[in-house]
Formats: C-alpha cells, structure tokens, sequence
C-alpha cells in the first residue's frame, strides 16, 4: 500500500501531469481546421465525423511535430517536467530524399503527448468532480453518474463516501499512469536517432582528442619545467654562499624556464576558455639548445652529439623530436643518478633518431631526489610515436644505465 502512494507524492507525478495537460491545450489551435472536413462534409453520419475530426486533427499534431524547433522545446520540457535525461538535439541539416523513420518518432511521440493530455484530463475530470460531488448526498440524497450510456446510482448514507474516495483514488492512479506513459516513451521516442548518435560520438571523440592533446601539452611543457625548476633553485640554494654567480646563473635559468612555461599555460587556458588564444608555442629542434642548457643550470651533465642537417627537419617531425627529448631528459633528470646525461640526435635521408641515455639510481648531488610521478610520460611519448608510424624504445640497458632510443620516418607531414 506504502509503495502505492509512493508515486503520487512525487513531485514529477505532478509536474509529468501538468506537461500532459499542457500539451492537450497546446493542440486547441488546430481544432478549427481540422472542423473544416467535417462541416464540408455534413452529410456523413455523425460518428464518420467524429472519427474524422480525431483523425486531421491527429495529422495536424503530427506535422507540427516535424519542425525542430517544436523538437527541441519538447526535449527541454521533457526534460525538466519528467525528469527524463534527454540530451538536446544535434543541430545540422537534415539528409536529403524521404524522411525516414527517425524523422516521424518526434511527431509521434506529440501525437502520444496529445492523446494521453487529453484522454487524461477528460477522464481525471470526470472522477475529481465526482469524488467532490457524491459525498455531499449522504443524508439520504440520491445521485445518479452517466458515462458512455452507463449509469451508476448512489444512494445516502456511507456508499456516497466509498464511491468518492474510489474516485479520488482512481484520479491519482490516472495522474500516475499518465506521467509513466509519458516517461516512458519520452527517451524511445524524443531521444537521439541513430545520425544524432553518430554526431555526439563523433563529438565526444573530438573533445576527448583535445583533451588528450591539452594533456600532453601540460605533461610535456609544464611538467619538465617545474622539474627544472625545482632542481635549479635547490641547486642555487646549495651554492648561494660559495658560489653566488652559479647561483644567480641557476635563478635566471628558472625565470627563463617558468616564462616560457607561463606562455604554455596560457594558451592551454585559452583551449580550456574556449577563448580566441593566440598561436600554440612551438618547440622545435632549434631550441634544443635551450633545453641543454636549462638542464646544465640544473646540475647535470649533459654530452650532446648532434649529427646530420638538423636545421632541415621542420614542421610536425622537429616539434615531435623536441618533446620526445625533452620527456627523455626530464625522466633522466628525475630519475637518473649523478652522472653524464648522453644526448644523441641524428637526421638521415630516410629520418631522424633519437636517443637519451642515463645512468640509474638516485641522485647524490644537489637536488630533490627522485621525483613520484604519474607514469603518463612513456606511455604518452609510445603513443605520440605510433601516430607518427615511428619505433619507440626504453628501459635497462645494462645494469647501471636507461635508455631511450626513437626513430622517426622522414614521411611526416608538417
């Protein structure tokens, strides 16, 4: 009995009715045209009229359904009335020819809507008013209630006060059934057509590819320079009294790094503000030699062996080859103990390689240590690789050393 009553203290069993009732009202309108057939048409019995005034005027619904912006009303109502979880329509021009099954689900569902407001309204009607009415007989009136040629007779005494709580009851029963109808045939009839679902998956993929593309861009710009960073100011910190100028050698390289660093950022936040942000910053193979550098003022040791006609790798090959390096040499700064940092970058007629190798285990110079991280770094430079249809490769060489090696196919578009 509990489970019974809990519907109808809901308040979407109320506002499901109210969305019923107002859309039967909405179709008043188109009543009188759908009169004219019958009035040109007078010598048809009566119940033929009847039947087909019902039908243009169900027609009449139907078309006004077709248009999309009486779609996207429905789905927003729907929505906020039946607490039905609808995403709104997608936007684009429809696909030439016939419409299709897709395009009658939304002037069914009105028709749906219509008939169930009205069928509703008329027949709650009909109870509240008899549930308000029969009780007022109970000292020995009598009551007569007619529907469809049916005649039910209630005589004083309790039955009128039986009768008008069964009526009371069967109202809210009828309230109940009508959200339910209209609940349930909202997402099968109001929800997305197979082309609409198409779109939003080809939508989601597009933002989780720029998502994934910010990601990269903070990991590989960001990432590496708050490594620097932190390394540089414990290494000033180290030096301040003994050596000052290595130590103001050591800030200006983190302002240098955190600037440039900033400028990612604030392209990065003008993607995420959807905002008119400027030119992305684009690290190439020319400022390889920055990156040495930020890593020198760090405290490592870096050997650099640079081979072949670097100045001639331009486009997507040298900004790909710079993030690859910069991930590889911030892993060694993290990661790699004290020692010489082997650097080799090579550009061939058929592409480019890349290699970093360290020695491993924890750092006994100045610096933070061993860095936790996420563990995103190789996994997203495999990644970057595979796109560029190159060969990716890192782990133990040996027992004291890691190494990172790439080679890259000169066939990369820029």
């Amino acid at each position: 009995m509990i489970r019974g009553i809990r519907p109808l203290l809901r308040g979407s069993t109320y506002s499901g009715v109210l969305f019923a009732y107002c859309g039967a009202l909405a179709s008043l309108p188109l009543l009188p045209f759908a009169l004219l057939p019958a009035l040109s048409w007078r010598s048809a019995p009566e119940s033929v009229q009847i039947v087909l005034v019902l039908l243009v005027w169900a027609v009449l619904v139907g078309v006004a359904g077709l248009a999309r912006p009486v779609r996207r009303a429905l789905v927003v109502s729907a929505r906020r009335l039946l607490r039905v979880p609808l995403p709104d329509p997608v936007a684009g021009p429809r696909t030439s020819g016939s419409p299709g099954l897709d395009h009658w689900r939304t002037p069914l569902w009105l028709v749906l809507h219509v008939t169930v407001g009205w069928a509703g309204a008329l027949a709650s009607g009909v109870l509240f008013i008899m549930g308000l009415s029969l009780p007022g007989n109970w000292l020995g009136g009598e009551a007569r209630a007619s529907l469809f040629g049916t005649s039910v007779r209630v005589s004083g005494g309790w039955s009128g006060w039986v009768v008008a709580a069964v009526c009371m009851l069967l109202a809210a029963a009828l309230c109940v059934l009508v959200t339910k109808t209209l609940r349930w045939s909202a997402p099968r009839l109001l929800g997305p057509s197979a082309a609409e679902r198409l779109a939003l998956a080809a939508e989601r993929e597009l933002m989780l590819a720029e998502r994934n593309r910010i990601a990269h861009e903070l990991h590989d710009s960001i990432g590496h320079t708050l490594t620097a960073a932190t390394i540089q100011a414990a290494v000033a910190g180290e030096v301040l009294s003994a050596d000052p100028a290595a130590a103001r050698a050591a800030m200006r390289s983190i302002e240098e790094s955190t600037r440039a660093a900033l400028e990612d950022l604030d392209y990065v936040l003008g993607v995420l503000r959807e905002e008119q942000s400027g030119t992305a910053p684009a690290r190439t193979l020319a400022d390889l030699h920055e990156l040495l550098d930020r890593l020198r003022h760090a405290g490592a040791v870096v050997e650099p062996e640079l081979s072949g006609a670097l100045t001639q790798v331009q486009g997507t090959l040298s900004r790909a080859a710079y993030r690859i390096l910069q991930e590889g040499l911030t892993n060694a700064l993290r990661h790699g103990a004290d020692g010489p940092i082997e650097v080799r970058v090579a550009a061939g007629p058929d592409g480019l390689d890349l290699t970093v190798v360290n020695r491993t285990g924890a750092r006994t110079g100045p610096g933070p240590g061993t860095f936790p991280t996420s563990g995103h770094g190789l996994p997203g430079l495999a990644e970057r690789v595979r796109l560029l249809h190159g060969e990716f490769r890192s782990g133990p060489d040996g027992t004291q050393h890691w190494r990172l090696t790439c080679r890259l196919p000169a066939q990369v578009s820029a």
